[in-house]
């Protein structure tokens, strides 16, 4: 399978990587690589907006067929992986593939695409705690728990091939951002 046209926009919760997805999707002709949880989907959320839903079992028996590309079981208890049909559907879309998972999964996705580009999307740690606090309406100990994730995330850096911070109010430049580096990546792959 040849991912050339397959990007992965990674980062911990509240840096902002939905953000610069949406505005990649109004710039470029973008596909989201669509992840499959077992976590309950939440207000607006529906089937493949923005996760498959399905059961801890069922997901369980998708491993044991080995029909994930990767997959991890996360911070909150909840599986999420990508089956290796959906990373086909994408690559053969003829769009540009958007592959949003997080540090754990981009290991797995060099070790299975090596030329694929792993980009970072990070924000100050003031600024991620504010988000996740906004968004999520969340307890202090939930905050503490994401911030212990986000902390243990920055520790492997080393696995990413671009970094973009988003800033508070800079959104369109982090947009900007990784529309040049995949235009650039896209350049080189094409030859010209």
């Amino acid at each position: 399978m040849n991912a050339s046209n397959l990007f992965i926009l990674s980062g911990p919760s509240g840096a902002g990587e939905d953000s610069i997805i949406d505005g990649l999707s109004k710039r470029l002709p973008t596909e989201r690589v669509i992840t499959t949880t077992t976590r309950v989907p939440r207000k607006g959320e529906s089937e493949g907006m923005p996760y498959y839903f399905v059961s801890r079992e069922t997901f369980e028996s998708r491993i044991d067929a080995g029909e994930f590309a990767e997959w991890a079981e996360e911070y909150n208890g909840n599986f999420y992986g990508v089956a290796m049909a959906e990373l086909e559907r994408v690559i053969s879309s003829g769009r540009i593939g958007i592959w949003k998972i997080e540090w754990k999964g981009v290991m797995t996705a060099k070790r299975l695409f090596p030329e694929i580009i792993a980009i970072l999307i990070t924000a100050p740690l003031s600024s991620i705690e504010a988000r996740i606090r906004n968004r999520d309406n969340a307890s202090d100990a939930y905050i503490a728990e994401r911030m212990a994730y986000t902390e243990e995330w920055m520790r492997h850096t080393e696995i990413y091939d671009y970094t973009i911070e988003n800033r508070d109010g800079e959104l369109e430049r982090a947009v900007s951002e990784a529309e040049n580096i995949i235009r650039a990546c896209l350049s080189r792959t094409d030859g010209r």
